[in-house]
């Protein structure tokens, strides 16, 4: 039987091309979403990839939604931490609203996913968590102390569980996506953008199909021995 394989923020962007990856690799995929319910159905219409939604932001909403996957379609068994906002600006102009809801979702969402599938993971002695960081998260970036400051704590939260999952057969691992071509850096000023690809030494913003097979790859049946790694996918931008 096909392992269930969810995926958070997983009807647009990065998290549609990891979905439609996962499911290409033989993966029985549920696409959790927050908002865009039009959005939604278009990506169900189009992959048969069912989707749920909730606010990974919300502890609850987050234990009740795992259990709801978990009746319909069978036990979460790979689990894609992909969700994610950003609300920019300097510390000088970031009010603490700004600040705890990018936490709130990209942090606090990472914790309250990995909260619901650990235990049924640690039982079955097998289970995938991916968590979605950013090369933003490792090296900074300009008006993003509340989005870097998040995806950093995931690449520690990461490397922290695996340790925790490991002699239960759970991999923890995270996956550093560099600048992508999806909606969120579309809305990035054309200046700025260019600046950006100035600085990519392969020349080009990423791929989100790029990201989604470091994903597939991560979760494969045989990747056991891959565990608290952040694997960057950035063009060369960022090597530490």
């Amino acid at each position: 039987m096909a392992r269930v394989a969810l995926v958070t923020g997983g009807t647009r962007g990065i998290g549609r091309a990891i979905s439609i990856e996962l499911k290409n690799q033989g993966r029985k995929v549920v696409a959790n979403y927050a908002g865009n319910d039009a959005a939604a159905r278009a990506f169900t219409e189009d992959t048969g990839i069912v989707a749920y939604k909730w606010d990974v932001g919300d502890h609850e909403a987050c234990q009740e939604g795992v259990a709801k996957v978990a009746a319909e379609q069978g036990p979460v068994e790979i689990l894609v931490n992909n969700a994610g906002i950003t609300r920019d600006g300097t510390i000088m102009n970031m009010t603490f609203d700004m600040w705890r809801e990018v936490m709130r979702v990209n942090l606090s969402g990472c914790f309250s996913m990995a909260k619901a599938v650990f235990p049924g993971m640690r039982e079955r002695r097998w289970g995938r968590i991916v968590n979605i960081g950013s090369i933003n998260g490792q090296g900074g970036q300009y008006g993003q102390v509340n989005y870097a400051a998040a995806k950093s704590g995931i690449h520690g939260f990461t490397k922290a569980l695996a340790q925790e999952g490991a002699r239960y057969g759970v991999t923890v691992n995270a996956l550093a996506p560099g600048y992508i071509d999806t909606d969120m850096v579309a809305a990035v000023p054309p200046d700025v953008l260019e600046k950006i690809k100035a600085r990519v030494p392969i020349g080009r913003l990423g791929r989100a199909e790029e990201i989604a097979r470091g994903v597939a790859f991560l979760c494969a049946e045989d990747a056991e021995f891959i565990t608290g790694s952040t694997l960057s996918i950035n063009g060369g931008q960022h090597m530490y």
